[in-house]
């Protein structure tokens, strides 16, 4: 059983879209968590931009590179993790622990040798906050034959589980996974397909913004329905959970490749923002069409556009944000990494298997313990 005792808790991740590091601080009071602090910090944009074209299935140069980067990463990593500390007036001996996601560059649970990889090495930051830190959270699920992702719906789960409804926590990074929560029944959790990967990248080539604000740019454009039915026949949408992606796969030559060539740039914002709706849309249907509530959390809540058109095809299901029921949709990850720092510290899974495919639940991560 988890202690009563109030403890605090940091949390960080960087997503698909390597847009920040979102750092939470968090107090747990038995099974209360309440965000004390998150704030948003921005990588340094050269070094952004090298993670964004790893991520999106670039070759590292050499294995210098990697090993500099796993030490650069960590490194503004516990940047962050100091900064926010010092906004919130905490130190870091007030601190019980730190889960860090790091950042993924390679994610592959179907190869012939599964793997996922988060850079951002925890000795790091553990010398460097003074902080029992907890980092590479994926590998365990999948060396026990799991995807090792999504891990965030064992948090959804214990926070946003009610027994007279049947929900479905909508996560909208650059990738977009379901958690769905029956009202009695198993917990499931899943990639539906790109959320705010492709729309930001496309954003970026052609007004230079790193996202569409508000989706004013989609807005201005007409979803091209030619357009999206090449872009919906990917084979990825039709393979049944547990299943996980990322921008090694969904990236812009992908999109490129699909293109007739005499779209506009709106017309093709319109219809990656109308693809993401409605592969959010047929994965829910397809798998709890009961759904009364989504709960909507990460970047994509901040696009009323996306939001409207989810909500145009679900009629008759409440579409909100997670701030509804008391967690900021901009700190549910990183919360969920306070989480999952402090089930590795207890001895406790973090995992669901019946998510990931794992062959059971395991405790997620490895401690790197902070040295008086």
């Amino acid at each position: 059983m988890a202690s009563d005792a109030a403890e605090l808790h940091l949390g960080l991740i960087s997503g698909t879209s390597a847009d920040g590091i979102d750092v939470a601080l968090v107090r747990f009071e038995g099974a209360h968590c309440a965000l004390v602090k998150g704030h948003t910090f921005p990588w340094d944009a050269a070094l952004r931009e090298r993670l964004v074209a790893l991520g999106q299935g670039g070759h590292a140069n050499s294995l210098d590179e990697l090993g500099g980067l796993d030490v650069q990463i960590a490194h503004a990593f516990a940047d962050a993790a100091l900064a926010l500390l010092e906004r919130a007036h905490a130190a870091p001996r007030d601190v019980r622990s730190l889960g860090s996601h790091g950042q993924t560059v390679r994610h592959r649970p179907q190869a012939a040798h599964p793997f996922t990889w988060q850079l951002g090495d925890g000795n790091v930051i553990a010398e460097r906050t003074g902080i029992d830190t907890v980092a590479d959270f994926r590998r365990r699920d999948v060396a026990a034959g799991g995807q090792g992702a999504p891990l965030v719906p064992a948090f959804h789960a214990a926070m946003l589980h009610d027994a007279h409804e049947d929900r479905a926590v909508l996560n909208l990074g650059g990738i977009a996974n379901f958690t769905l929560l029956p009202a009695v029944g198993d917990v499931r959790g899943f990639d539906t397909g790109p959320a705010n990967a492709l729309m930001d990248a496309w954003c970026d080539r052609h007004l230079g913004t790193p996202y569409d604000a508000h989706g004013a740019f989609a807005a201005r454009g007409t979803v091209d329905a030619a357009l999206l039915a090449r872009l919906r026949d990917e084979p990825w949408f039709a393979t049944p959970p547990p299943k996980s992606s990322g921008r090694e796969q969904f990236h812009l030559a992908w999109v490129e490749a699909r293109l007739s060539g005499d779209e506009s740039p709106e017309d093709v914002q319109a219809t990656l923002l109308e693809l993401t709706a409605t592969t959010v849309v047929d994965a829910l249907r397809a798998t709890q069409p009961a759904t009364r509530r989504v709960l909507a959390c990460g970047g994509g809540v901040h696009n009323p556009h996306l939001l409207a058109r989810i909500a145009a095809h679900l009629p008759g299901v409440h579409v909100e944000s997670t701030a509804a029921h008391g967690l900021d949709p901009d700190f549910v990850e990183a919360m969920a990494f306070a989480w999952l720092a402090r089930e590795a510290l207890a001895g406790r899974p973090g995992n669901v298997p019946a998510v990931t495919g794992a062959r059971g639940p395991r405790v997620l991560g490895v401690v790197y313990p902070r040295q008086d």
